[in-house]
């Protein structure tokens, strides 16, 4: 079942047209850095949401379908905001702390100020917004699918990038991910910058001497 307006609507009988639905990608790749996107949609919109057609939990998609969705979602959309924090400072701050620093960081990048929030798993407890915080979010709300395609298509295309500067390590294959052929090139070559250095694979290859 895809995901629905219902969250939506219900923020919006409470009086909150303008909702920021937020999602991440990246969260637990070994490299690269943790993506989060903010999407809002307008009541006209969620009044319609058959234009959001194909939107889904972008783990569910294949890159072709992610990249379809991502267009509509950019040609629909009220508001998209990108929040992006590399590596480095993810292994000074710790993943939640930078996911949530990717996520306020795209709030900032709204074209609007959101009345309210609807987040994929965590909270952000920094803002005094009204928010839900969704087990599956991506799954079950469009406007955190929208965000959750906003946020894995840009990094993707982030990693895409890193592969070209960074041959070695089969970036654009395995986008960061903790592969088998990931494991392989950090052996052969050990970490790039790219690597998040505090994650325990890179640092059981630190103890081994690699």
């Amino acid at each position: 079942m895809p995901p629905t307006t219902e969250y939506e609507q219900t923020m919006l009988a409470l009086g909150y047209y303008r909702v920021a639905g937020l999602d991440e990608a990246g969260r637990g790749c070994w490299a690269g850095p943790v993506v989060a996107a903010a999407v809002v949609l307008s009541p006209a919109v969620l009044a319609q949401p058959d234009v959001l057609a194909g939107v889904d939990d972008s783990k569910q998609l294949t890159a072709t379908k992610r990249e379809r969705g991502y267009a509509r979602v950019i040609a629909y959309a009220a508001g998209v905001g990108v929040g992006i924090v590399p590596a480095y400072l993810i292994d000074a701050y710790g993943i939640v702390p930078a996911t949530r620093l990717a996520m306020l960081t795209a709030l900032l990048q709204l074209p609007m100020l959101p009345q309210a929030l609807l987040i994929d798993a965590l909270r952000l407890p920094e803002l005094t917004l009204p928010q839900t915080a969704l087990i599956k979010g991506d799954a079950r709300c469009l406007s955190i699918a929208a965000a959750s395609l906003v946020a894995k298509v840009t990094r993707d295309r982030l990693m895409h990038t890193a592969d070209l500067a960074f041959p070695a390590y089969g970036f654009g294959a395995h986008k960061g991910y903790g592969t088998a052929a990931h494991q392989l090139a950090l052996a052969r070559h050990g970490p790039c910058p790219l690597h998040r250095r505090t994650f325990a694979p890179l640092l059981a290859l630190a103890d081994g001497g690699g």
